[in-house]
């Protein structure tokens, strides 16, 4: 097998993960430029250009999860992640909240709800979501000494 082999495996690899990301392809094209680099220079025979591939796919791929790791990524989208534009919402008690269990409207939707003791009206603040139900608290106004902590 030529450099050329390895050289237009390189890039197919790499256009494949471009247009069909798997986020580890690219380690994979990493090994076969590696091999085809690896001829160019030392002119290694097929068994050598193998091995050369499987060692360096595989040291390119470890590399690639420490990197993958290191860069901490999180989801930037809230799809199937409710709790992300819940937590923070600002509602009113729709049902009152007795013996810390009632109904909250949430924009144009009823929650179940958990929270201290209120009547219908009252301003809250969604704390959290467990499940279809969310814990609320008492909004308060910015002046109120509650609000601070």
């Amino acid at each position: 097998m030529t450099i050329w082999y390895w050289a237009i495996a390189a890039a197919a690899i790499a256009y494949v993960e471009m247009h069909a990301p798997g986020f580890y392809l690219i380690w994979v094209a990493c090994g076969a430029a590696t091999t085809a680099a690896g001829i160019g220079l030392f002119g290694i025979p097929v068994e050598q250009q193998l091995i050369t591939f499987a060692v360096a796919s595989v040291g390119f791929c470890i590399v690639g999860y420490f990197v993958y790791r290191s860069l901490n990524v999180q989801p930037t989208t809230s799809l199937n992640r409710r709790e992300l534009g819940i937590v923070g919402a600002e509602g009113v008690v729709a049902e009152p909240i007795q013996n810390g269990y009632g109904k909250v409207r949430l924009g144009d939707t009823v929650w179940l709800a958990q929270g201290p003791d209120s009547p219908a009206g009252t301003p809250v603040r969604v704390r959290a979501l467990l499940g279809t139900t969310v814990q609320v608290e008492a909004k308060t106004s910015p002046g109120d000494p509650i609000s601070r902590h």
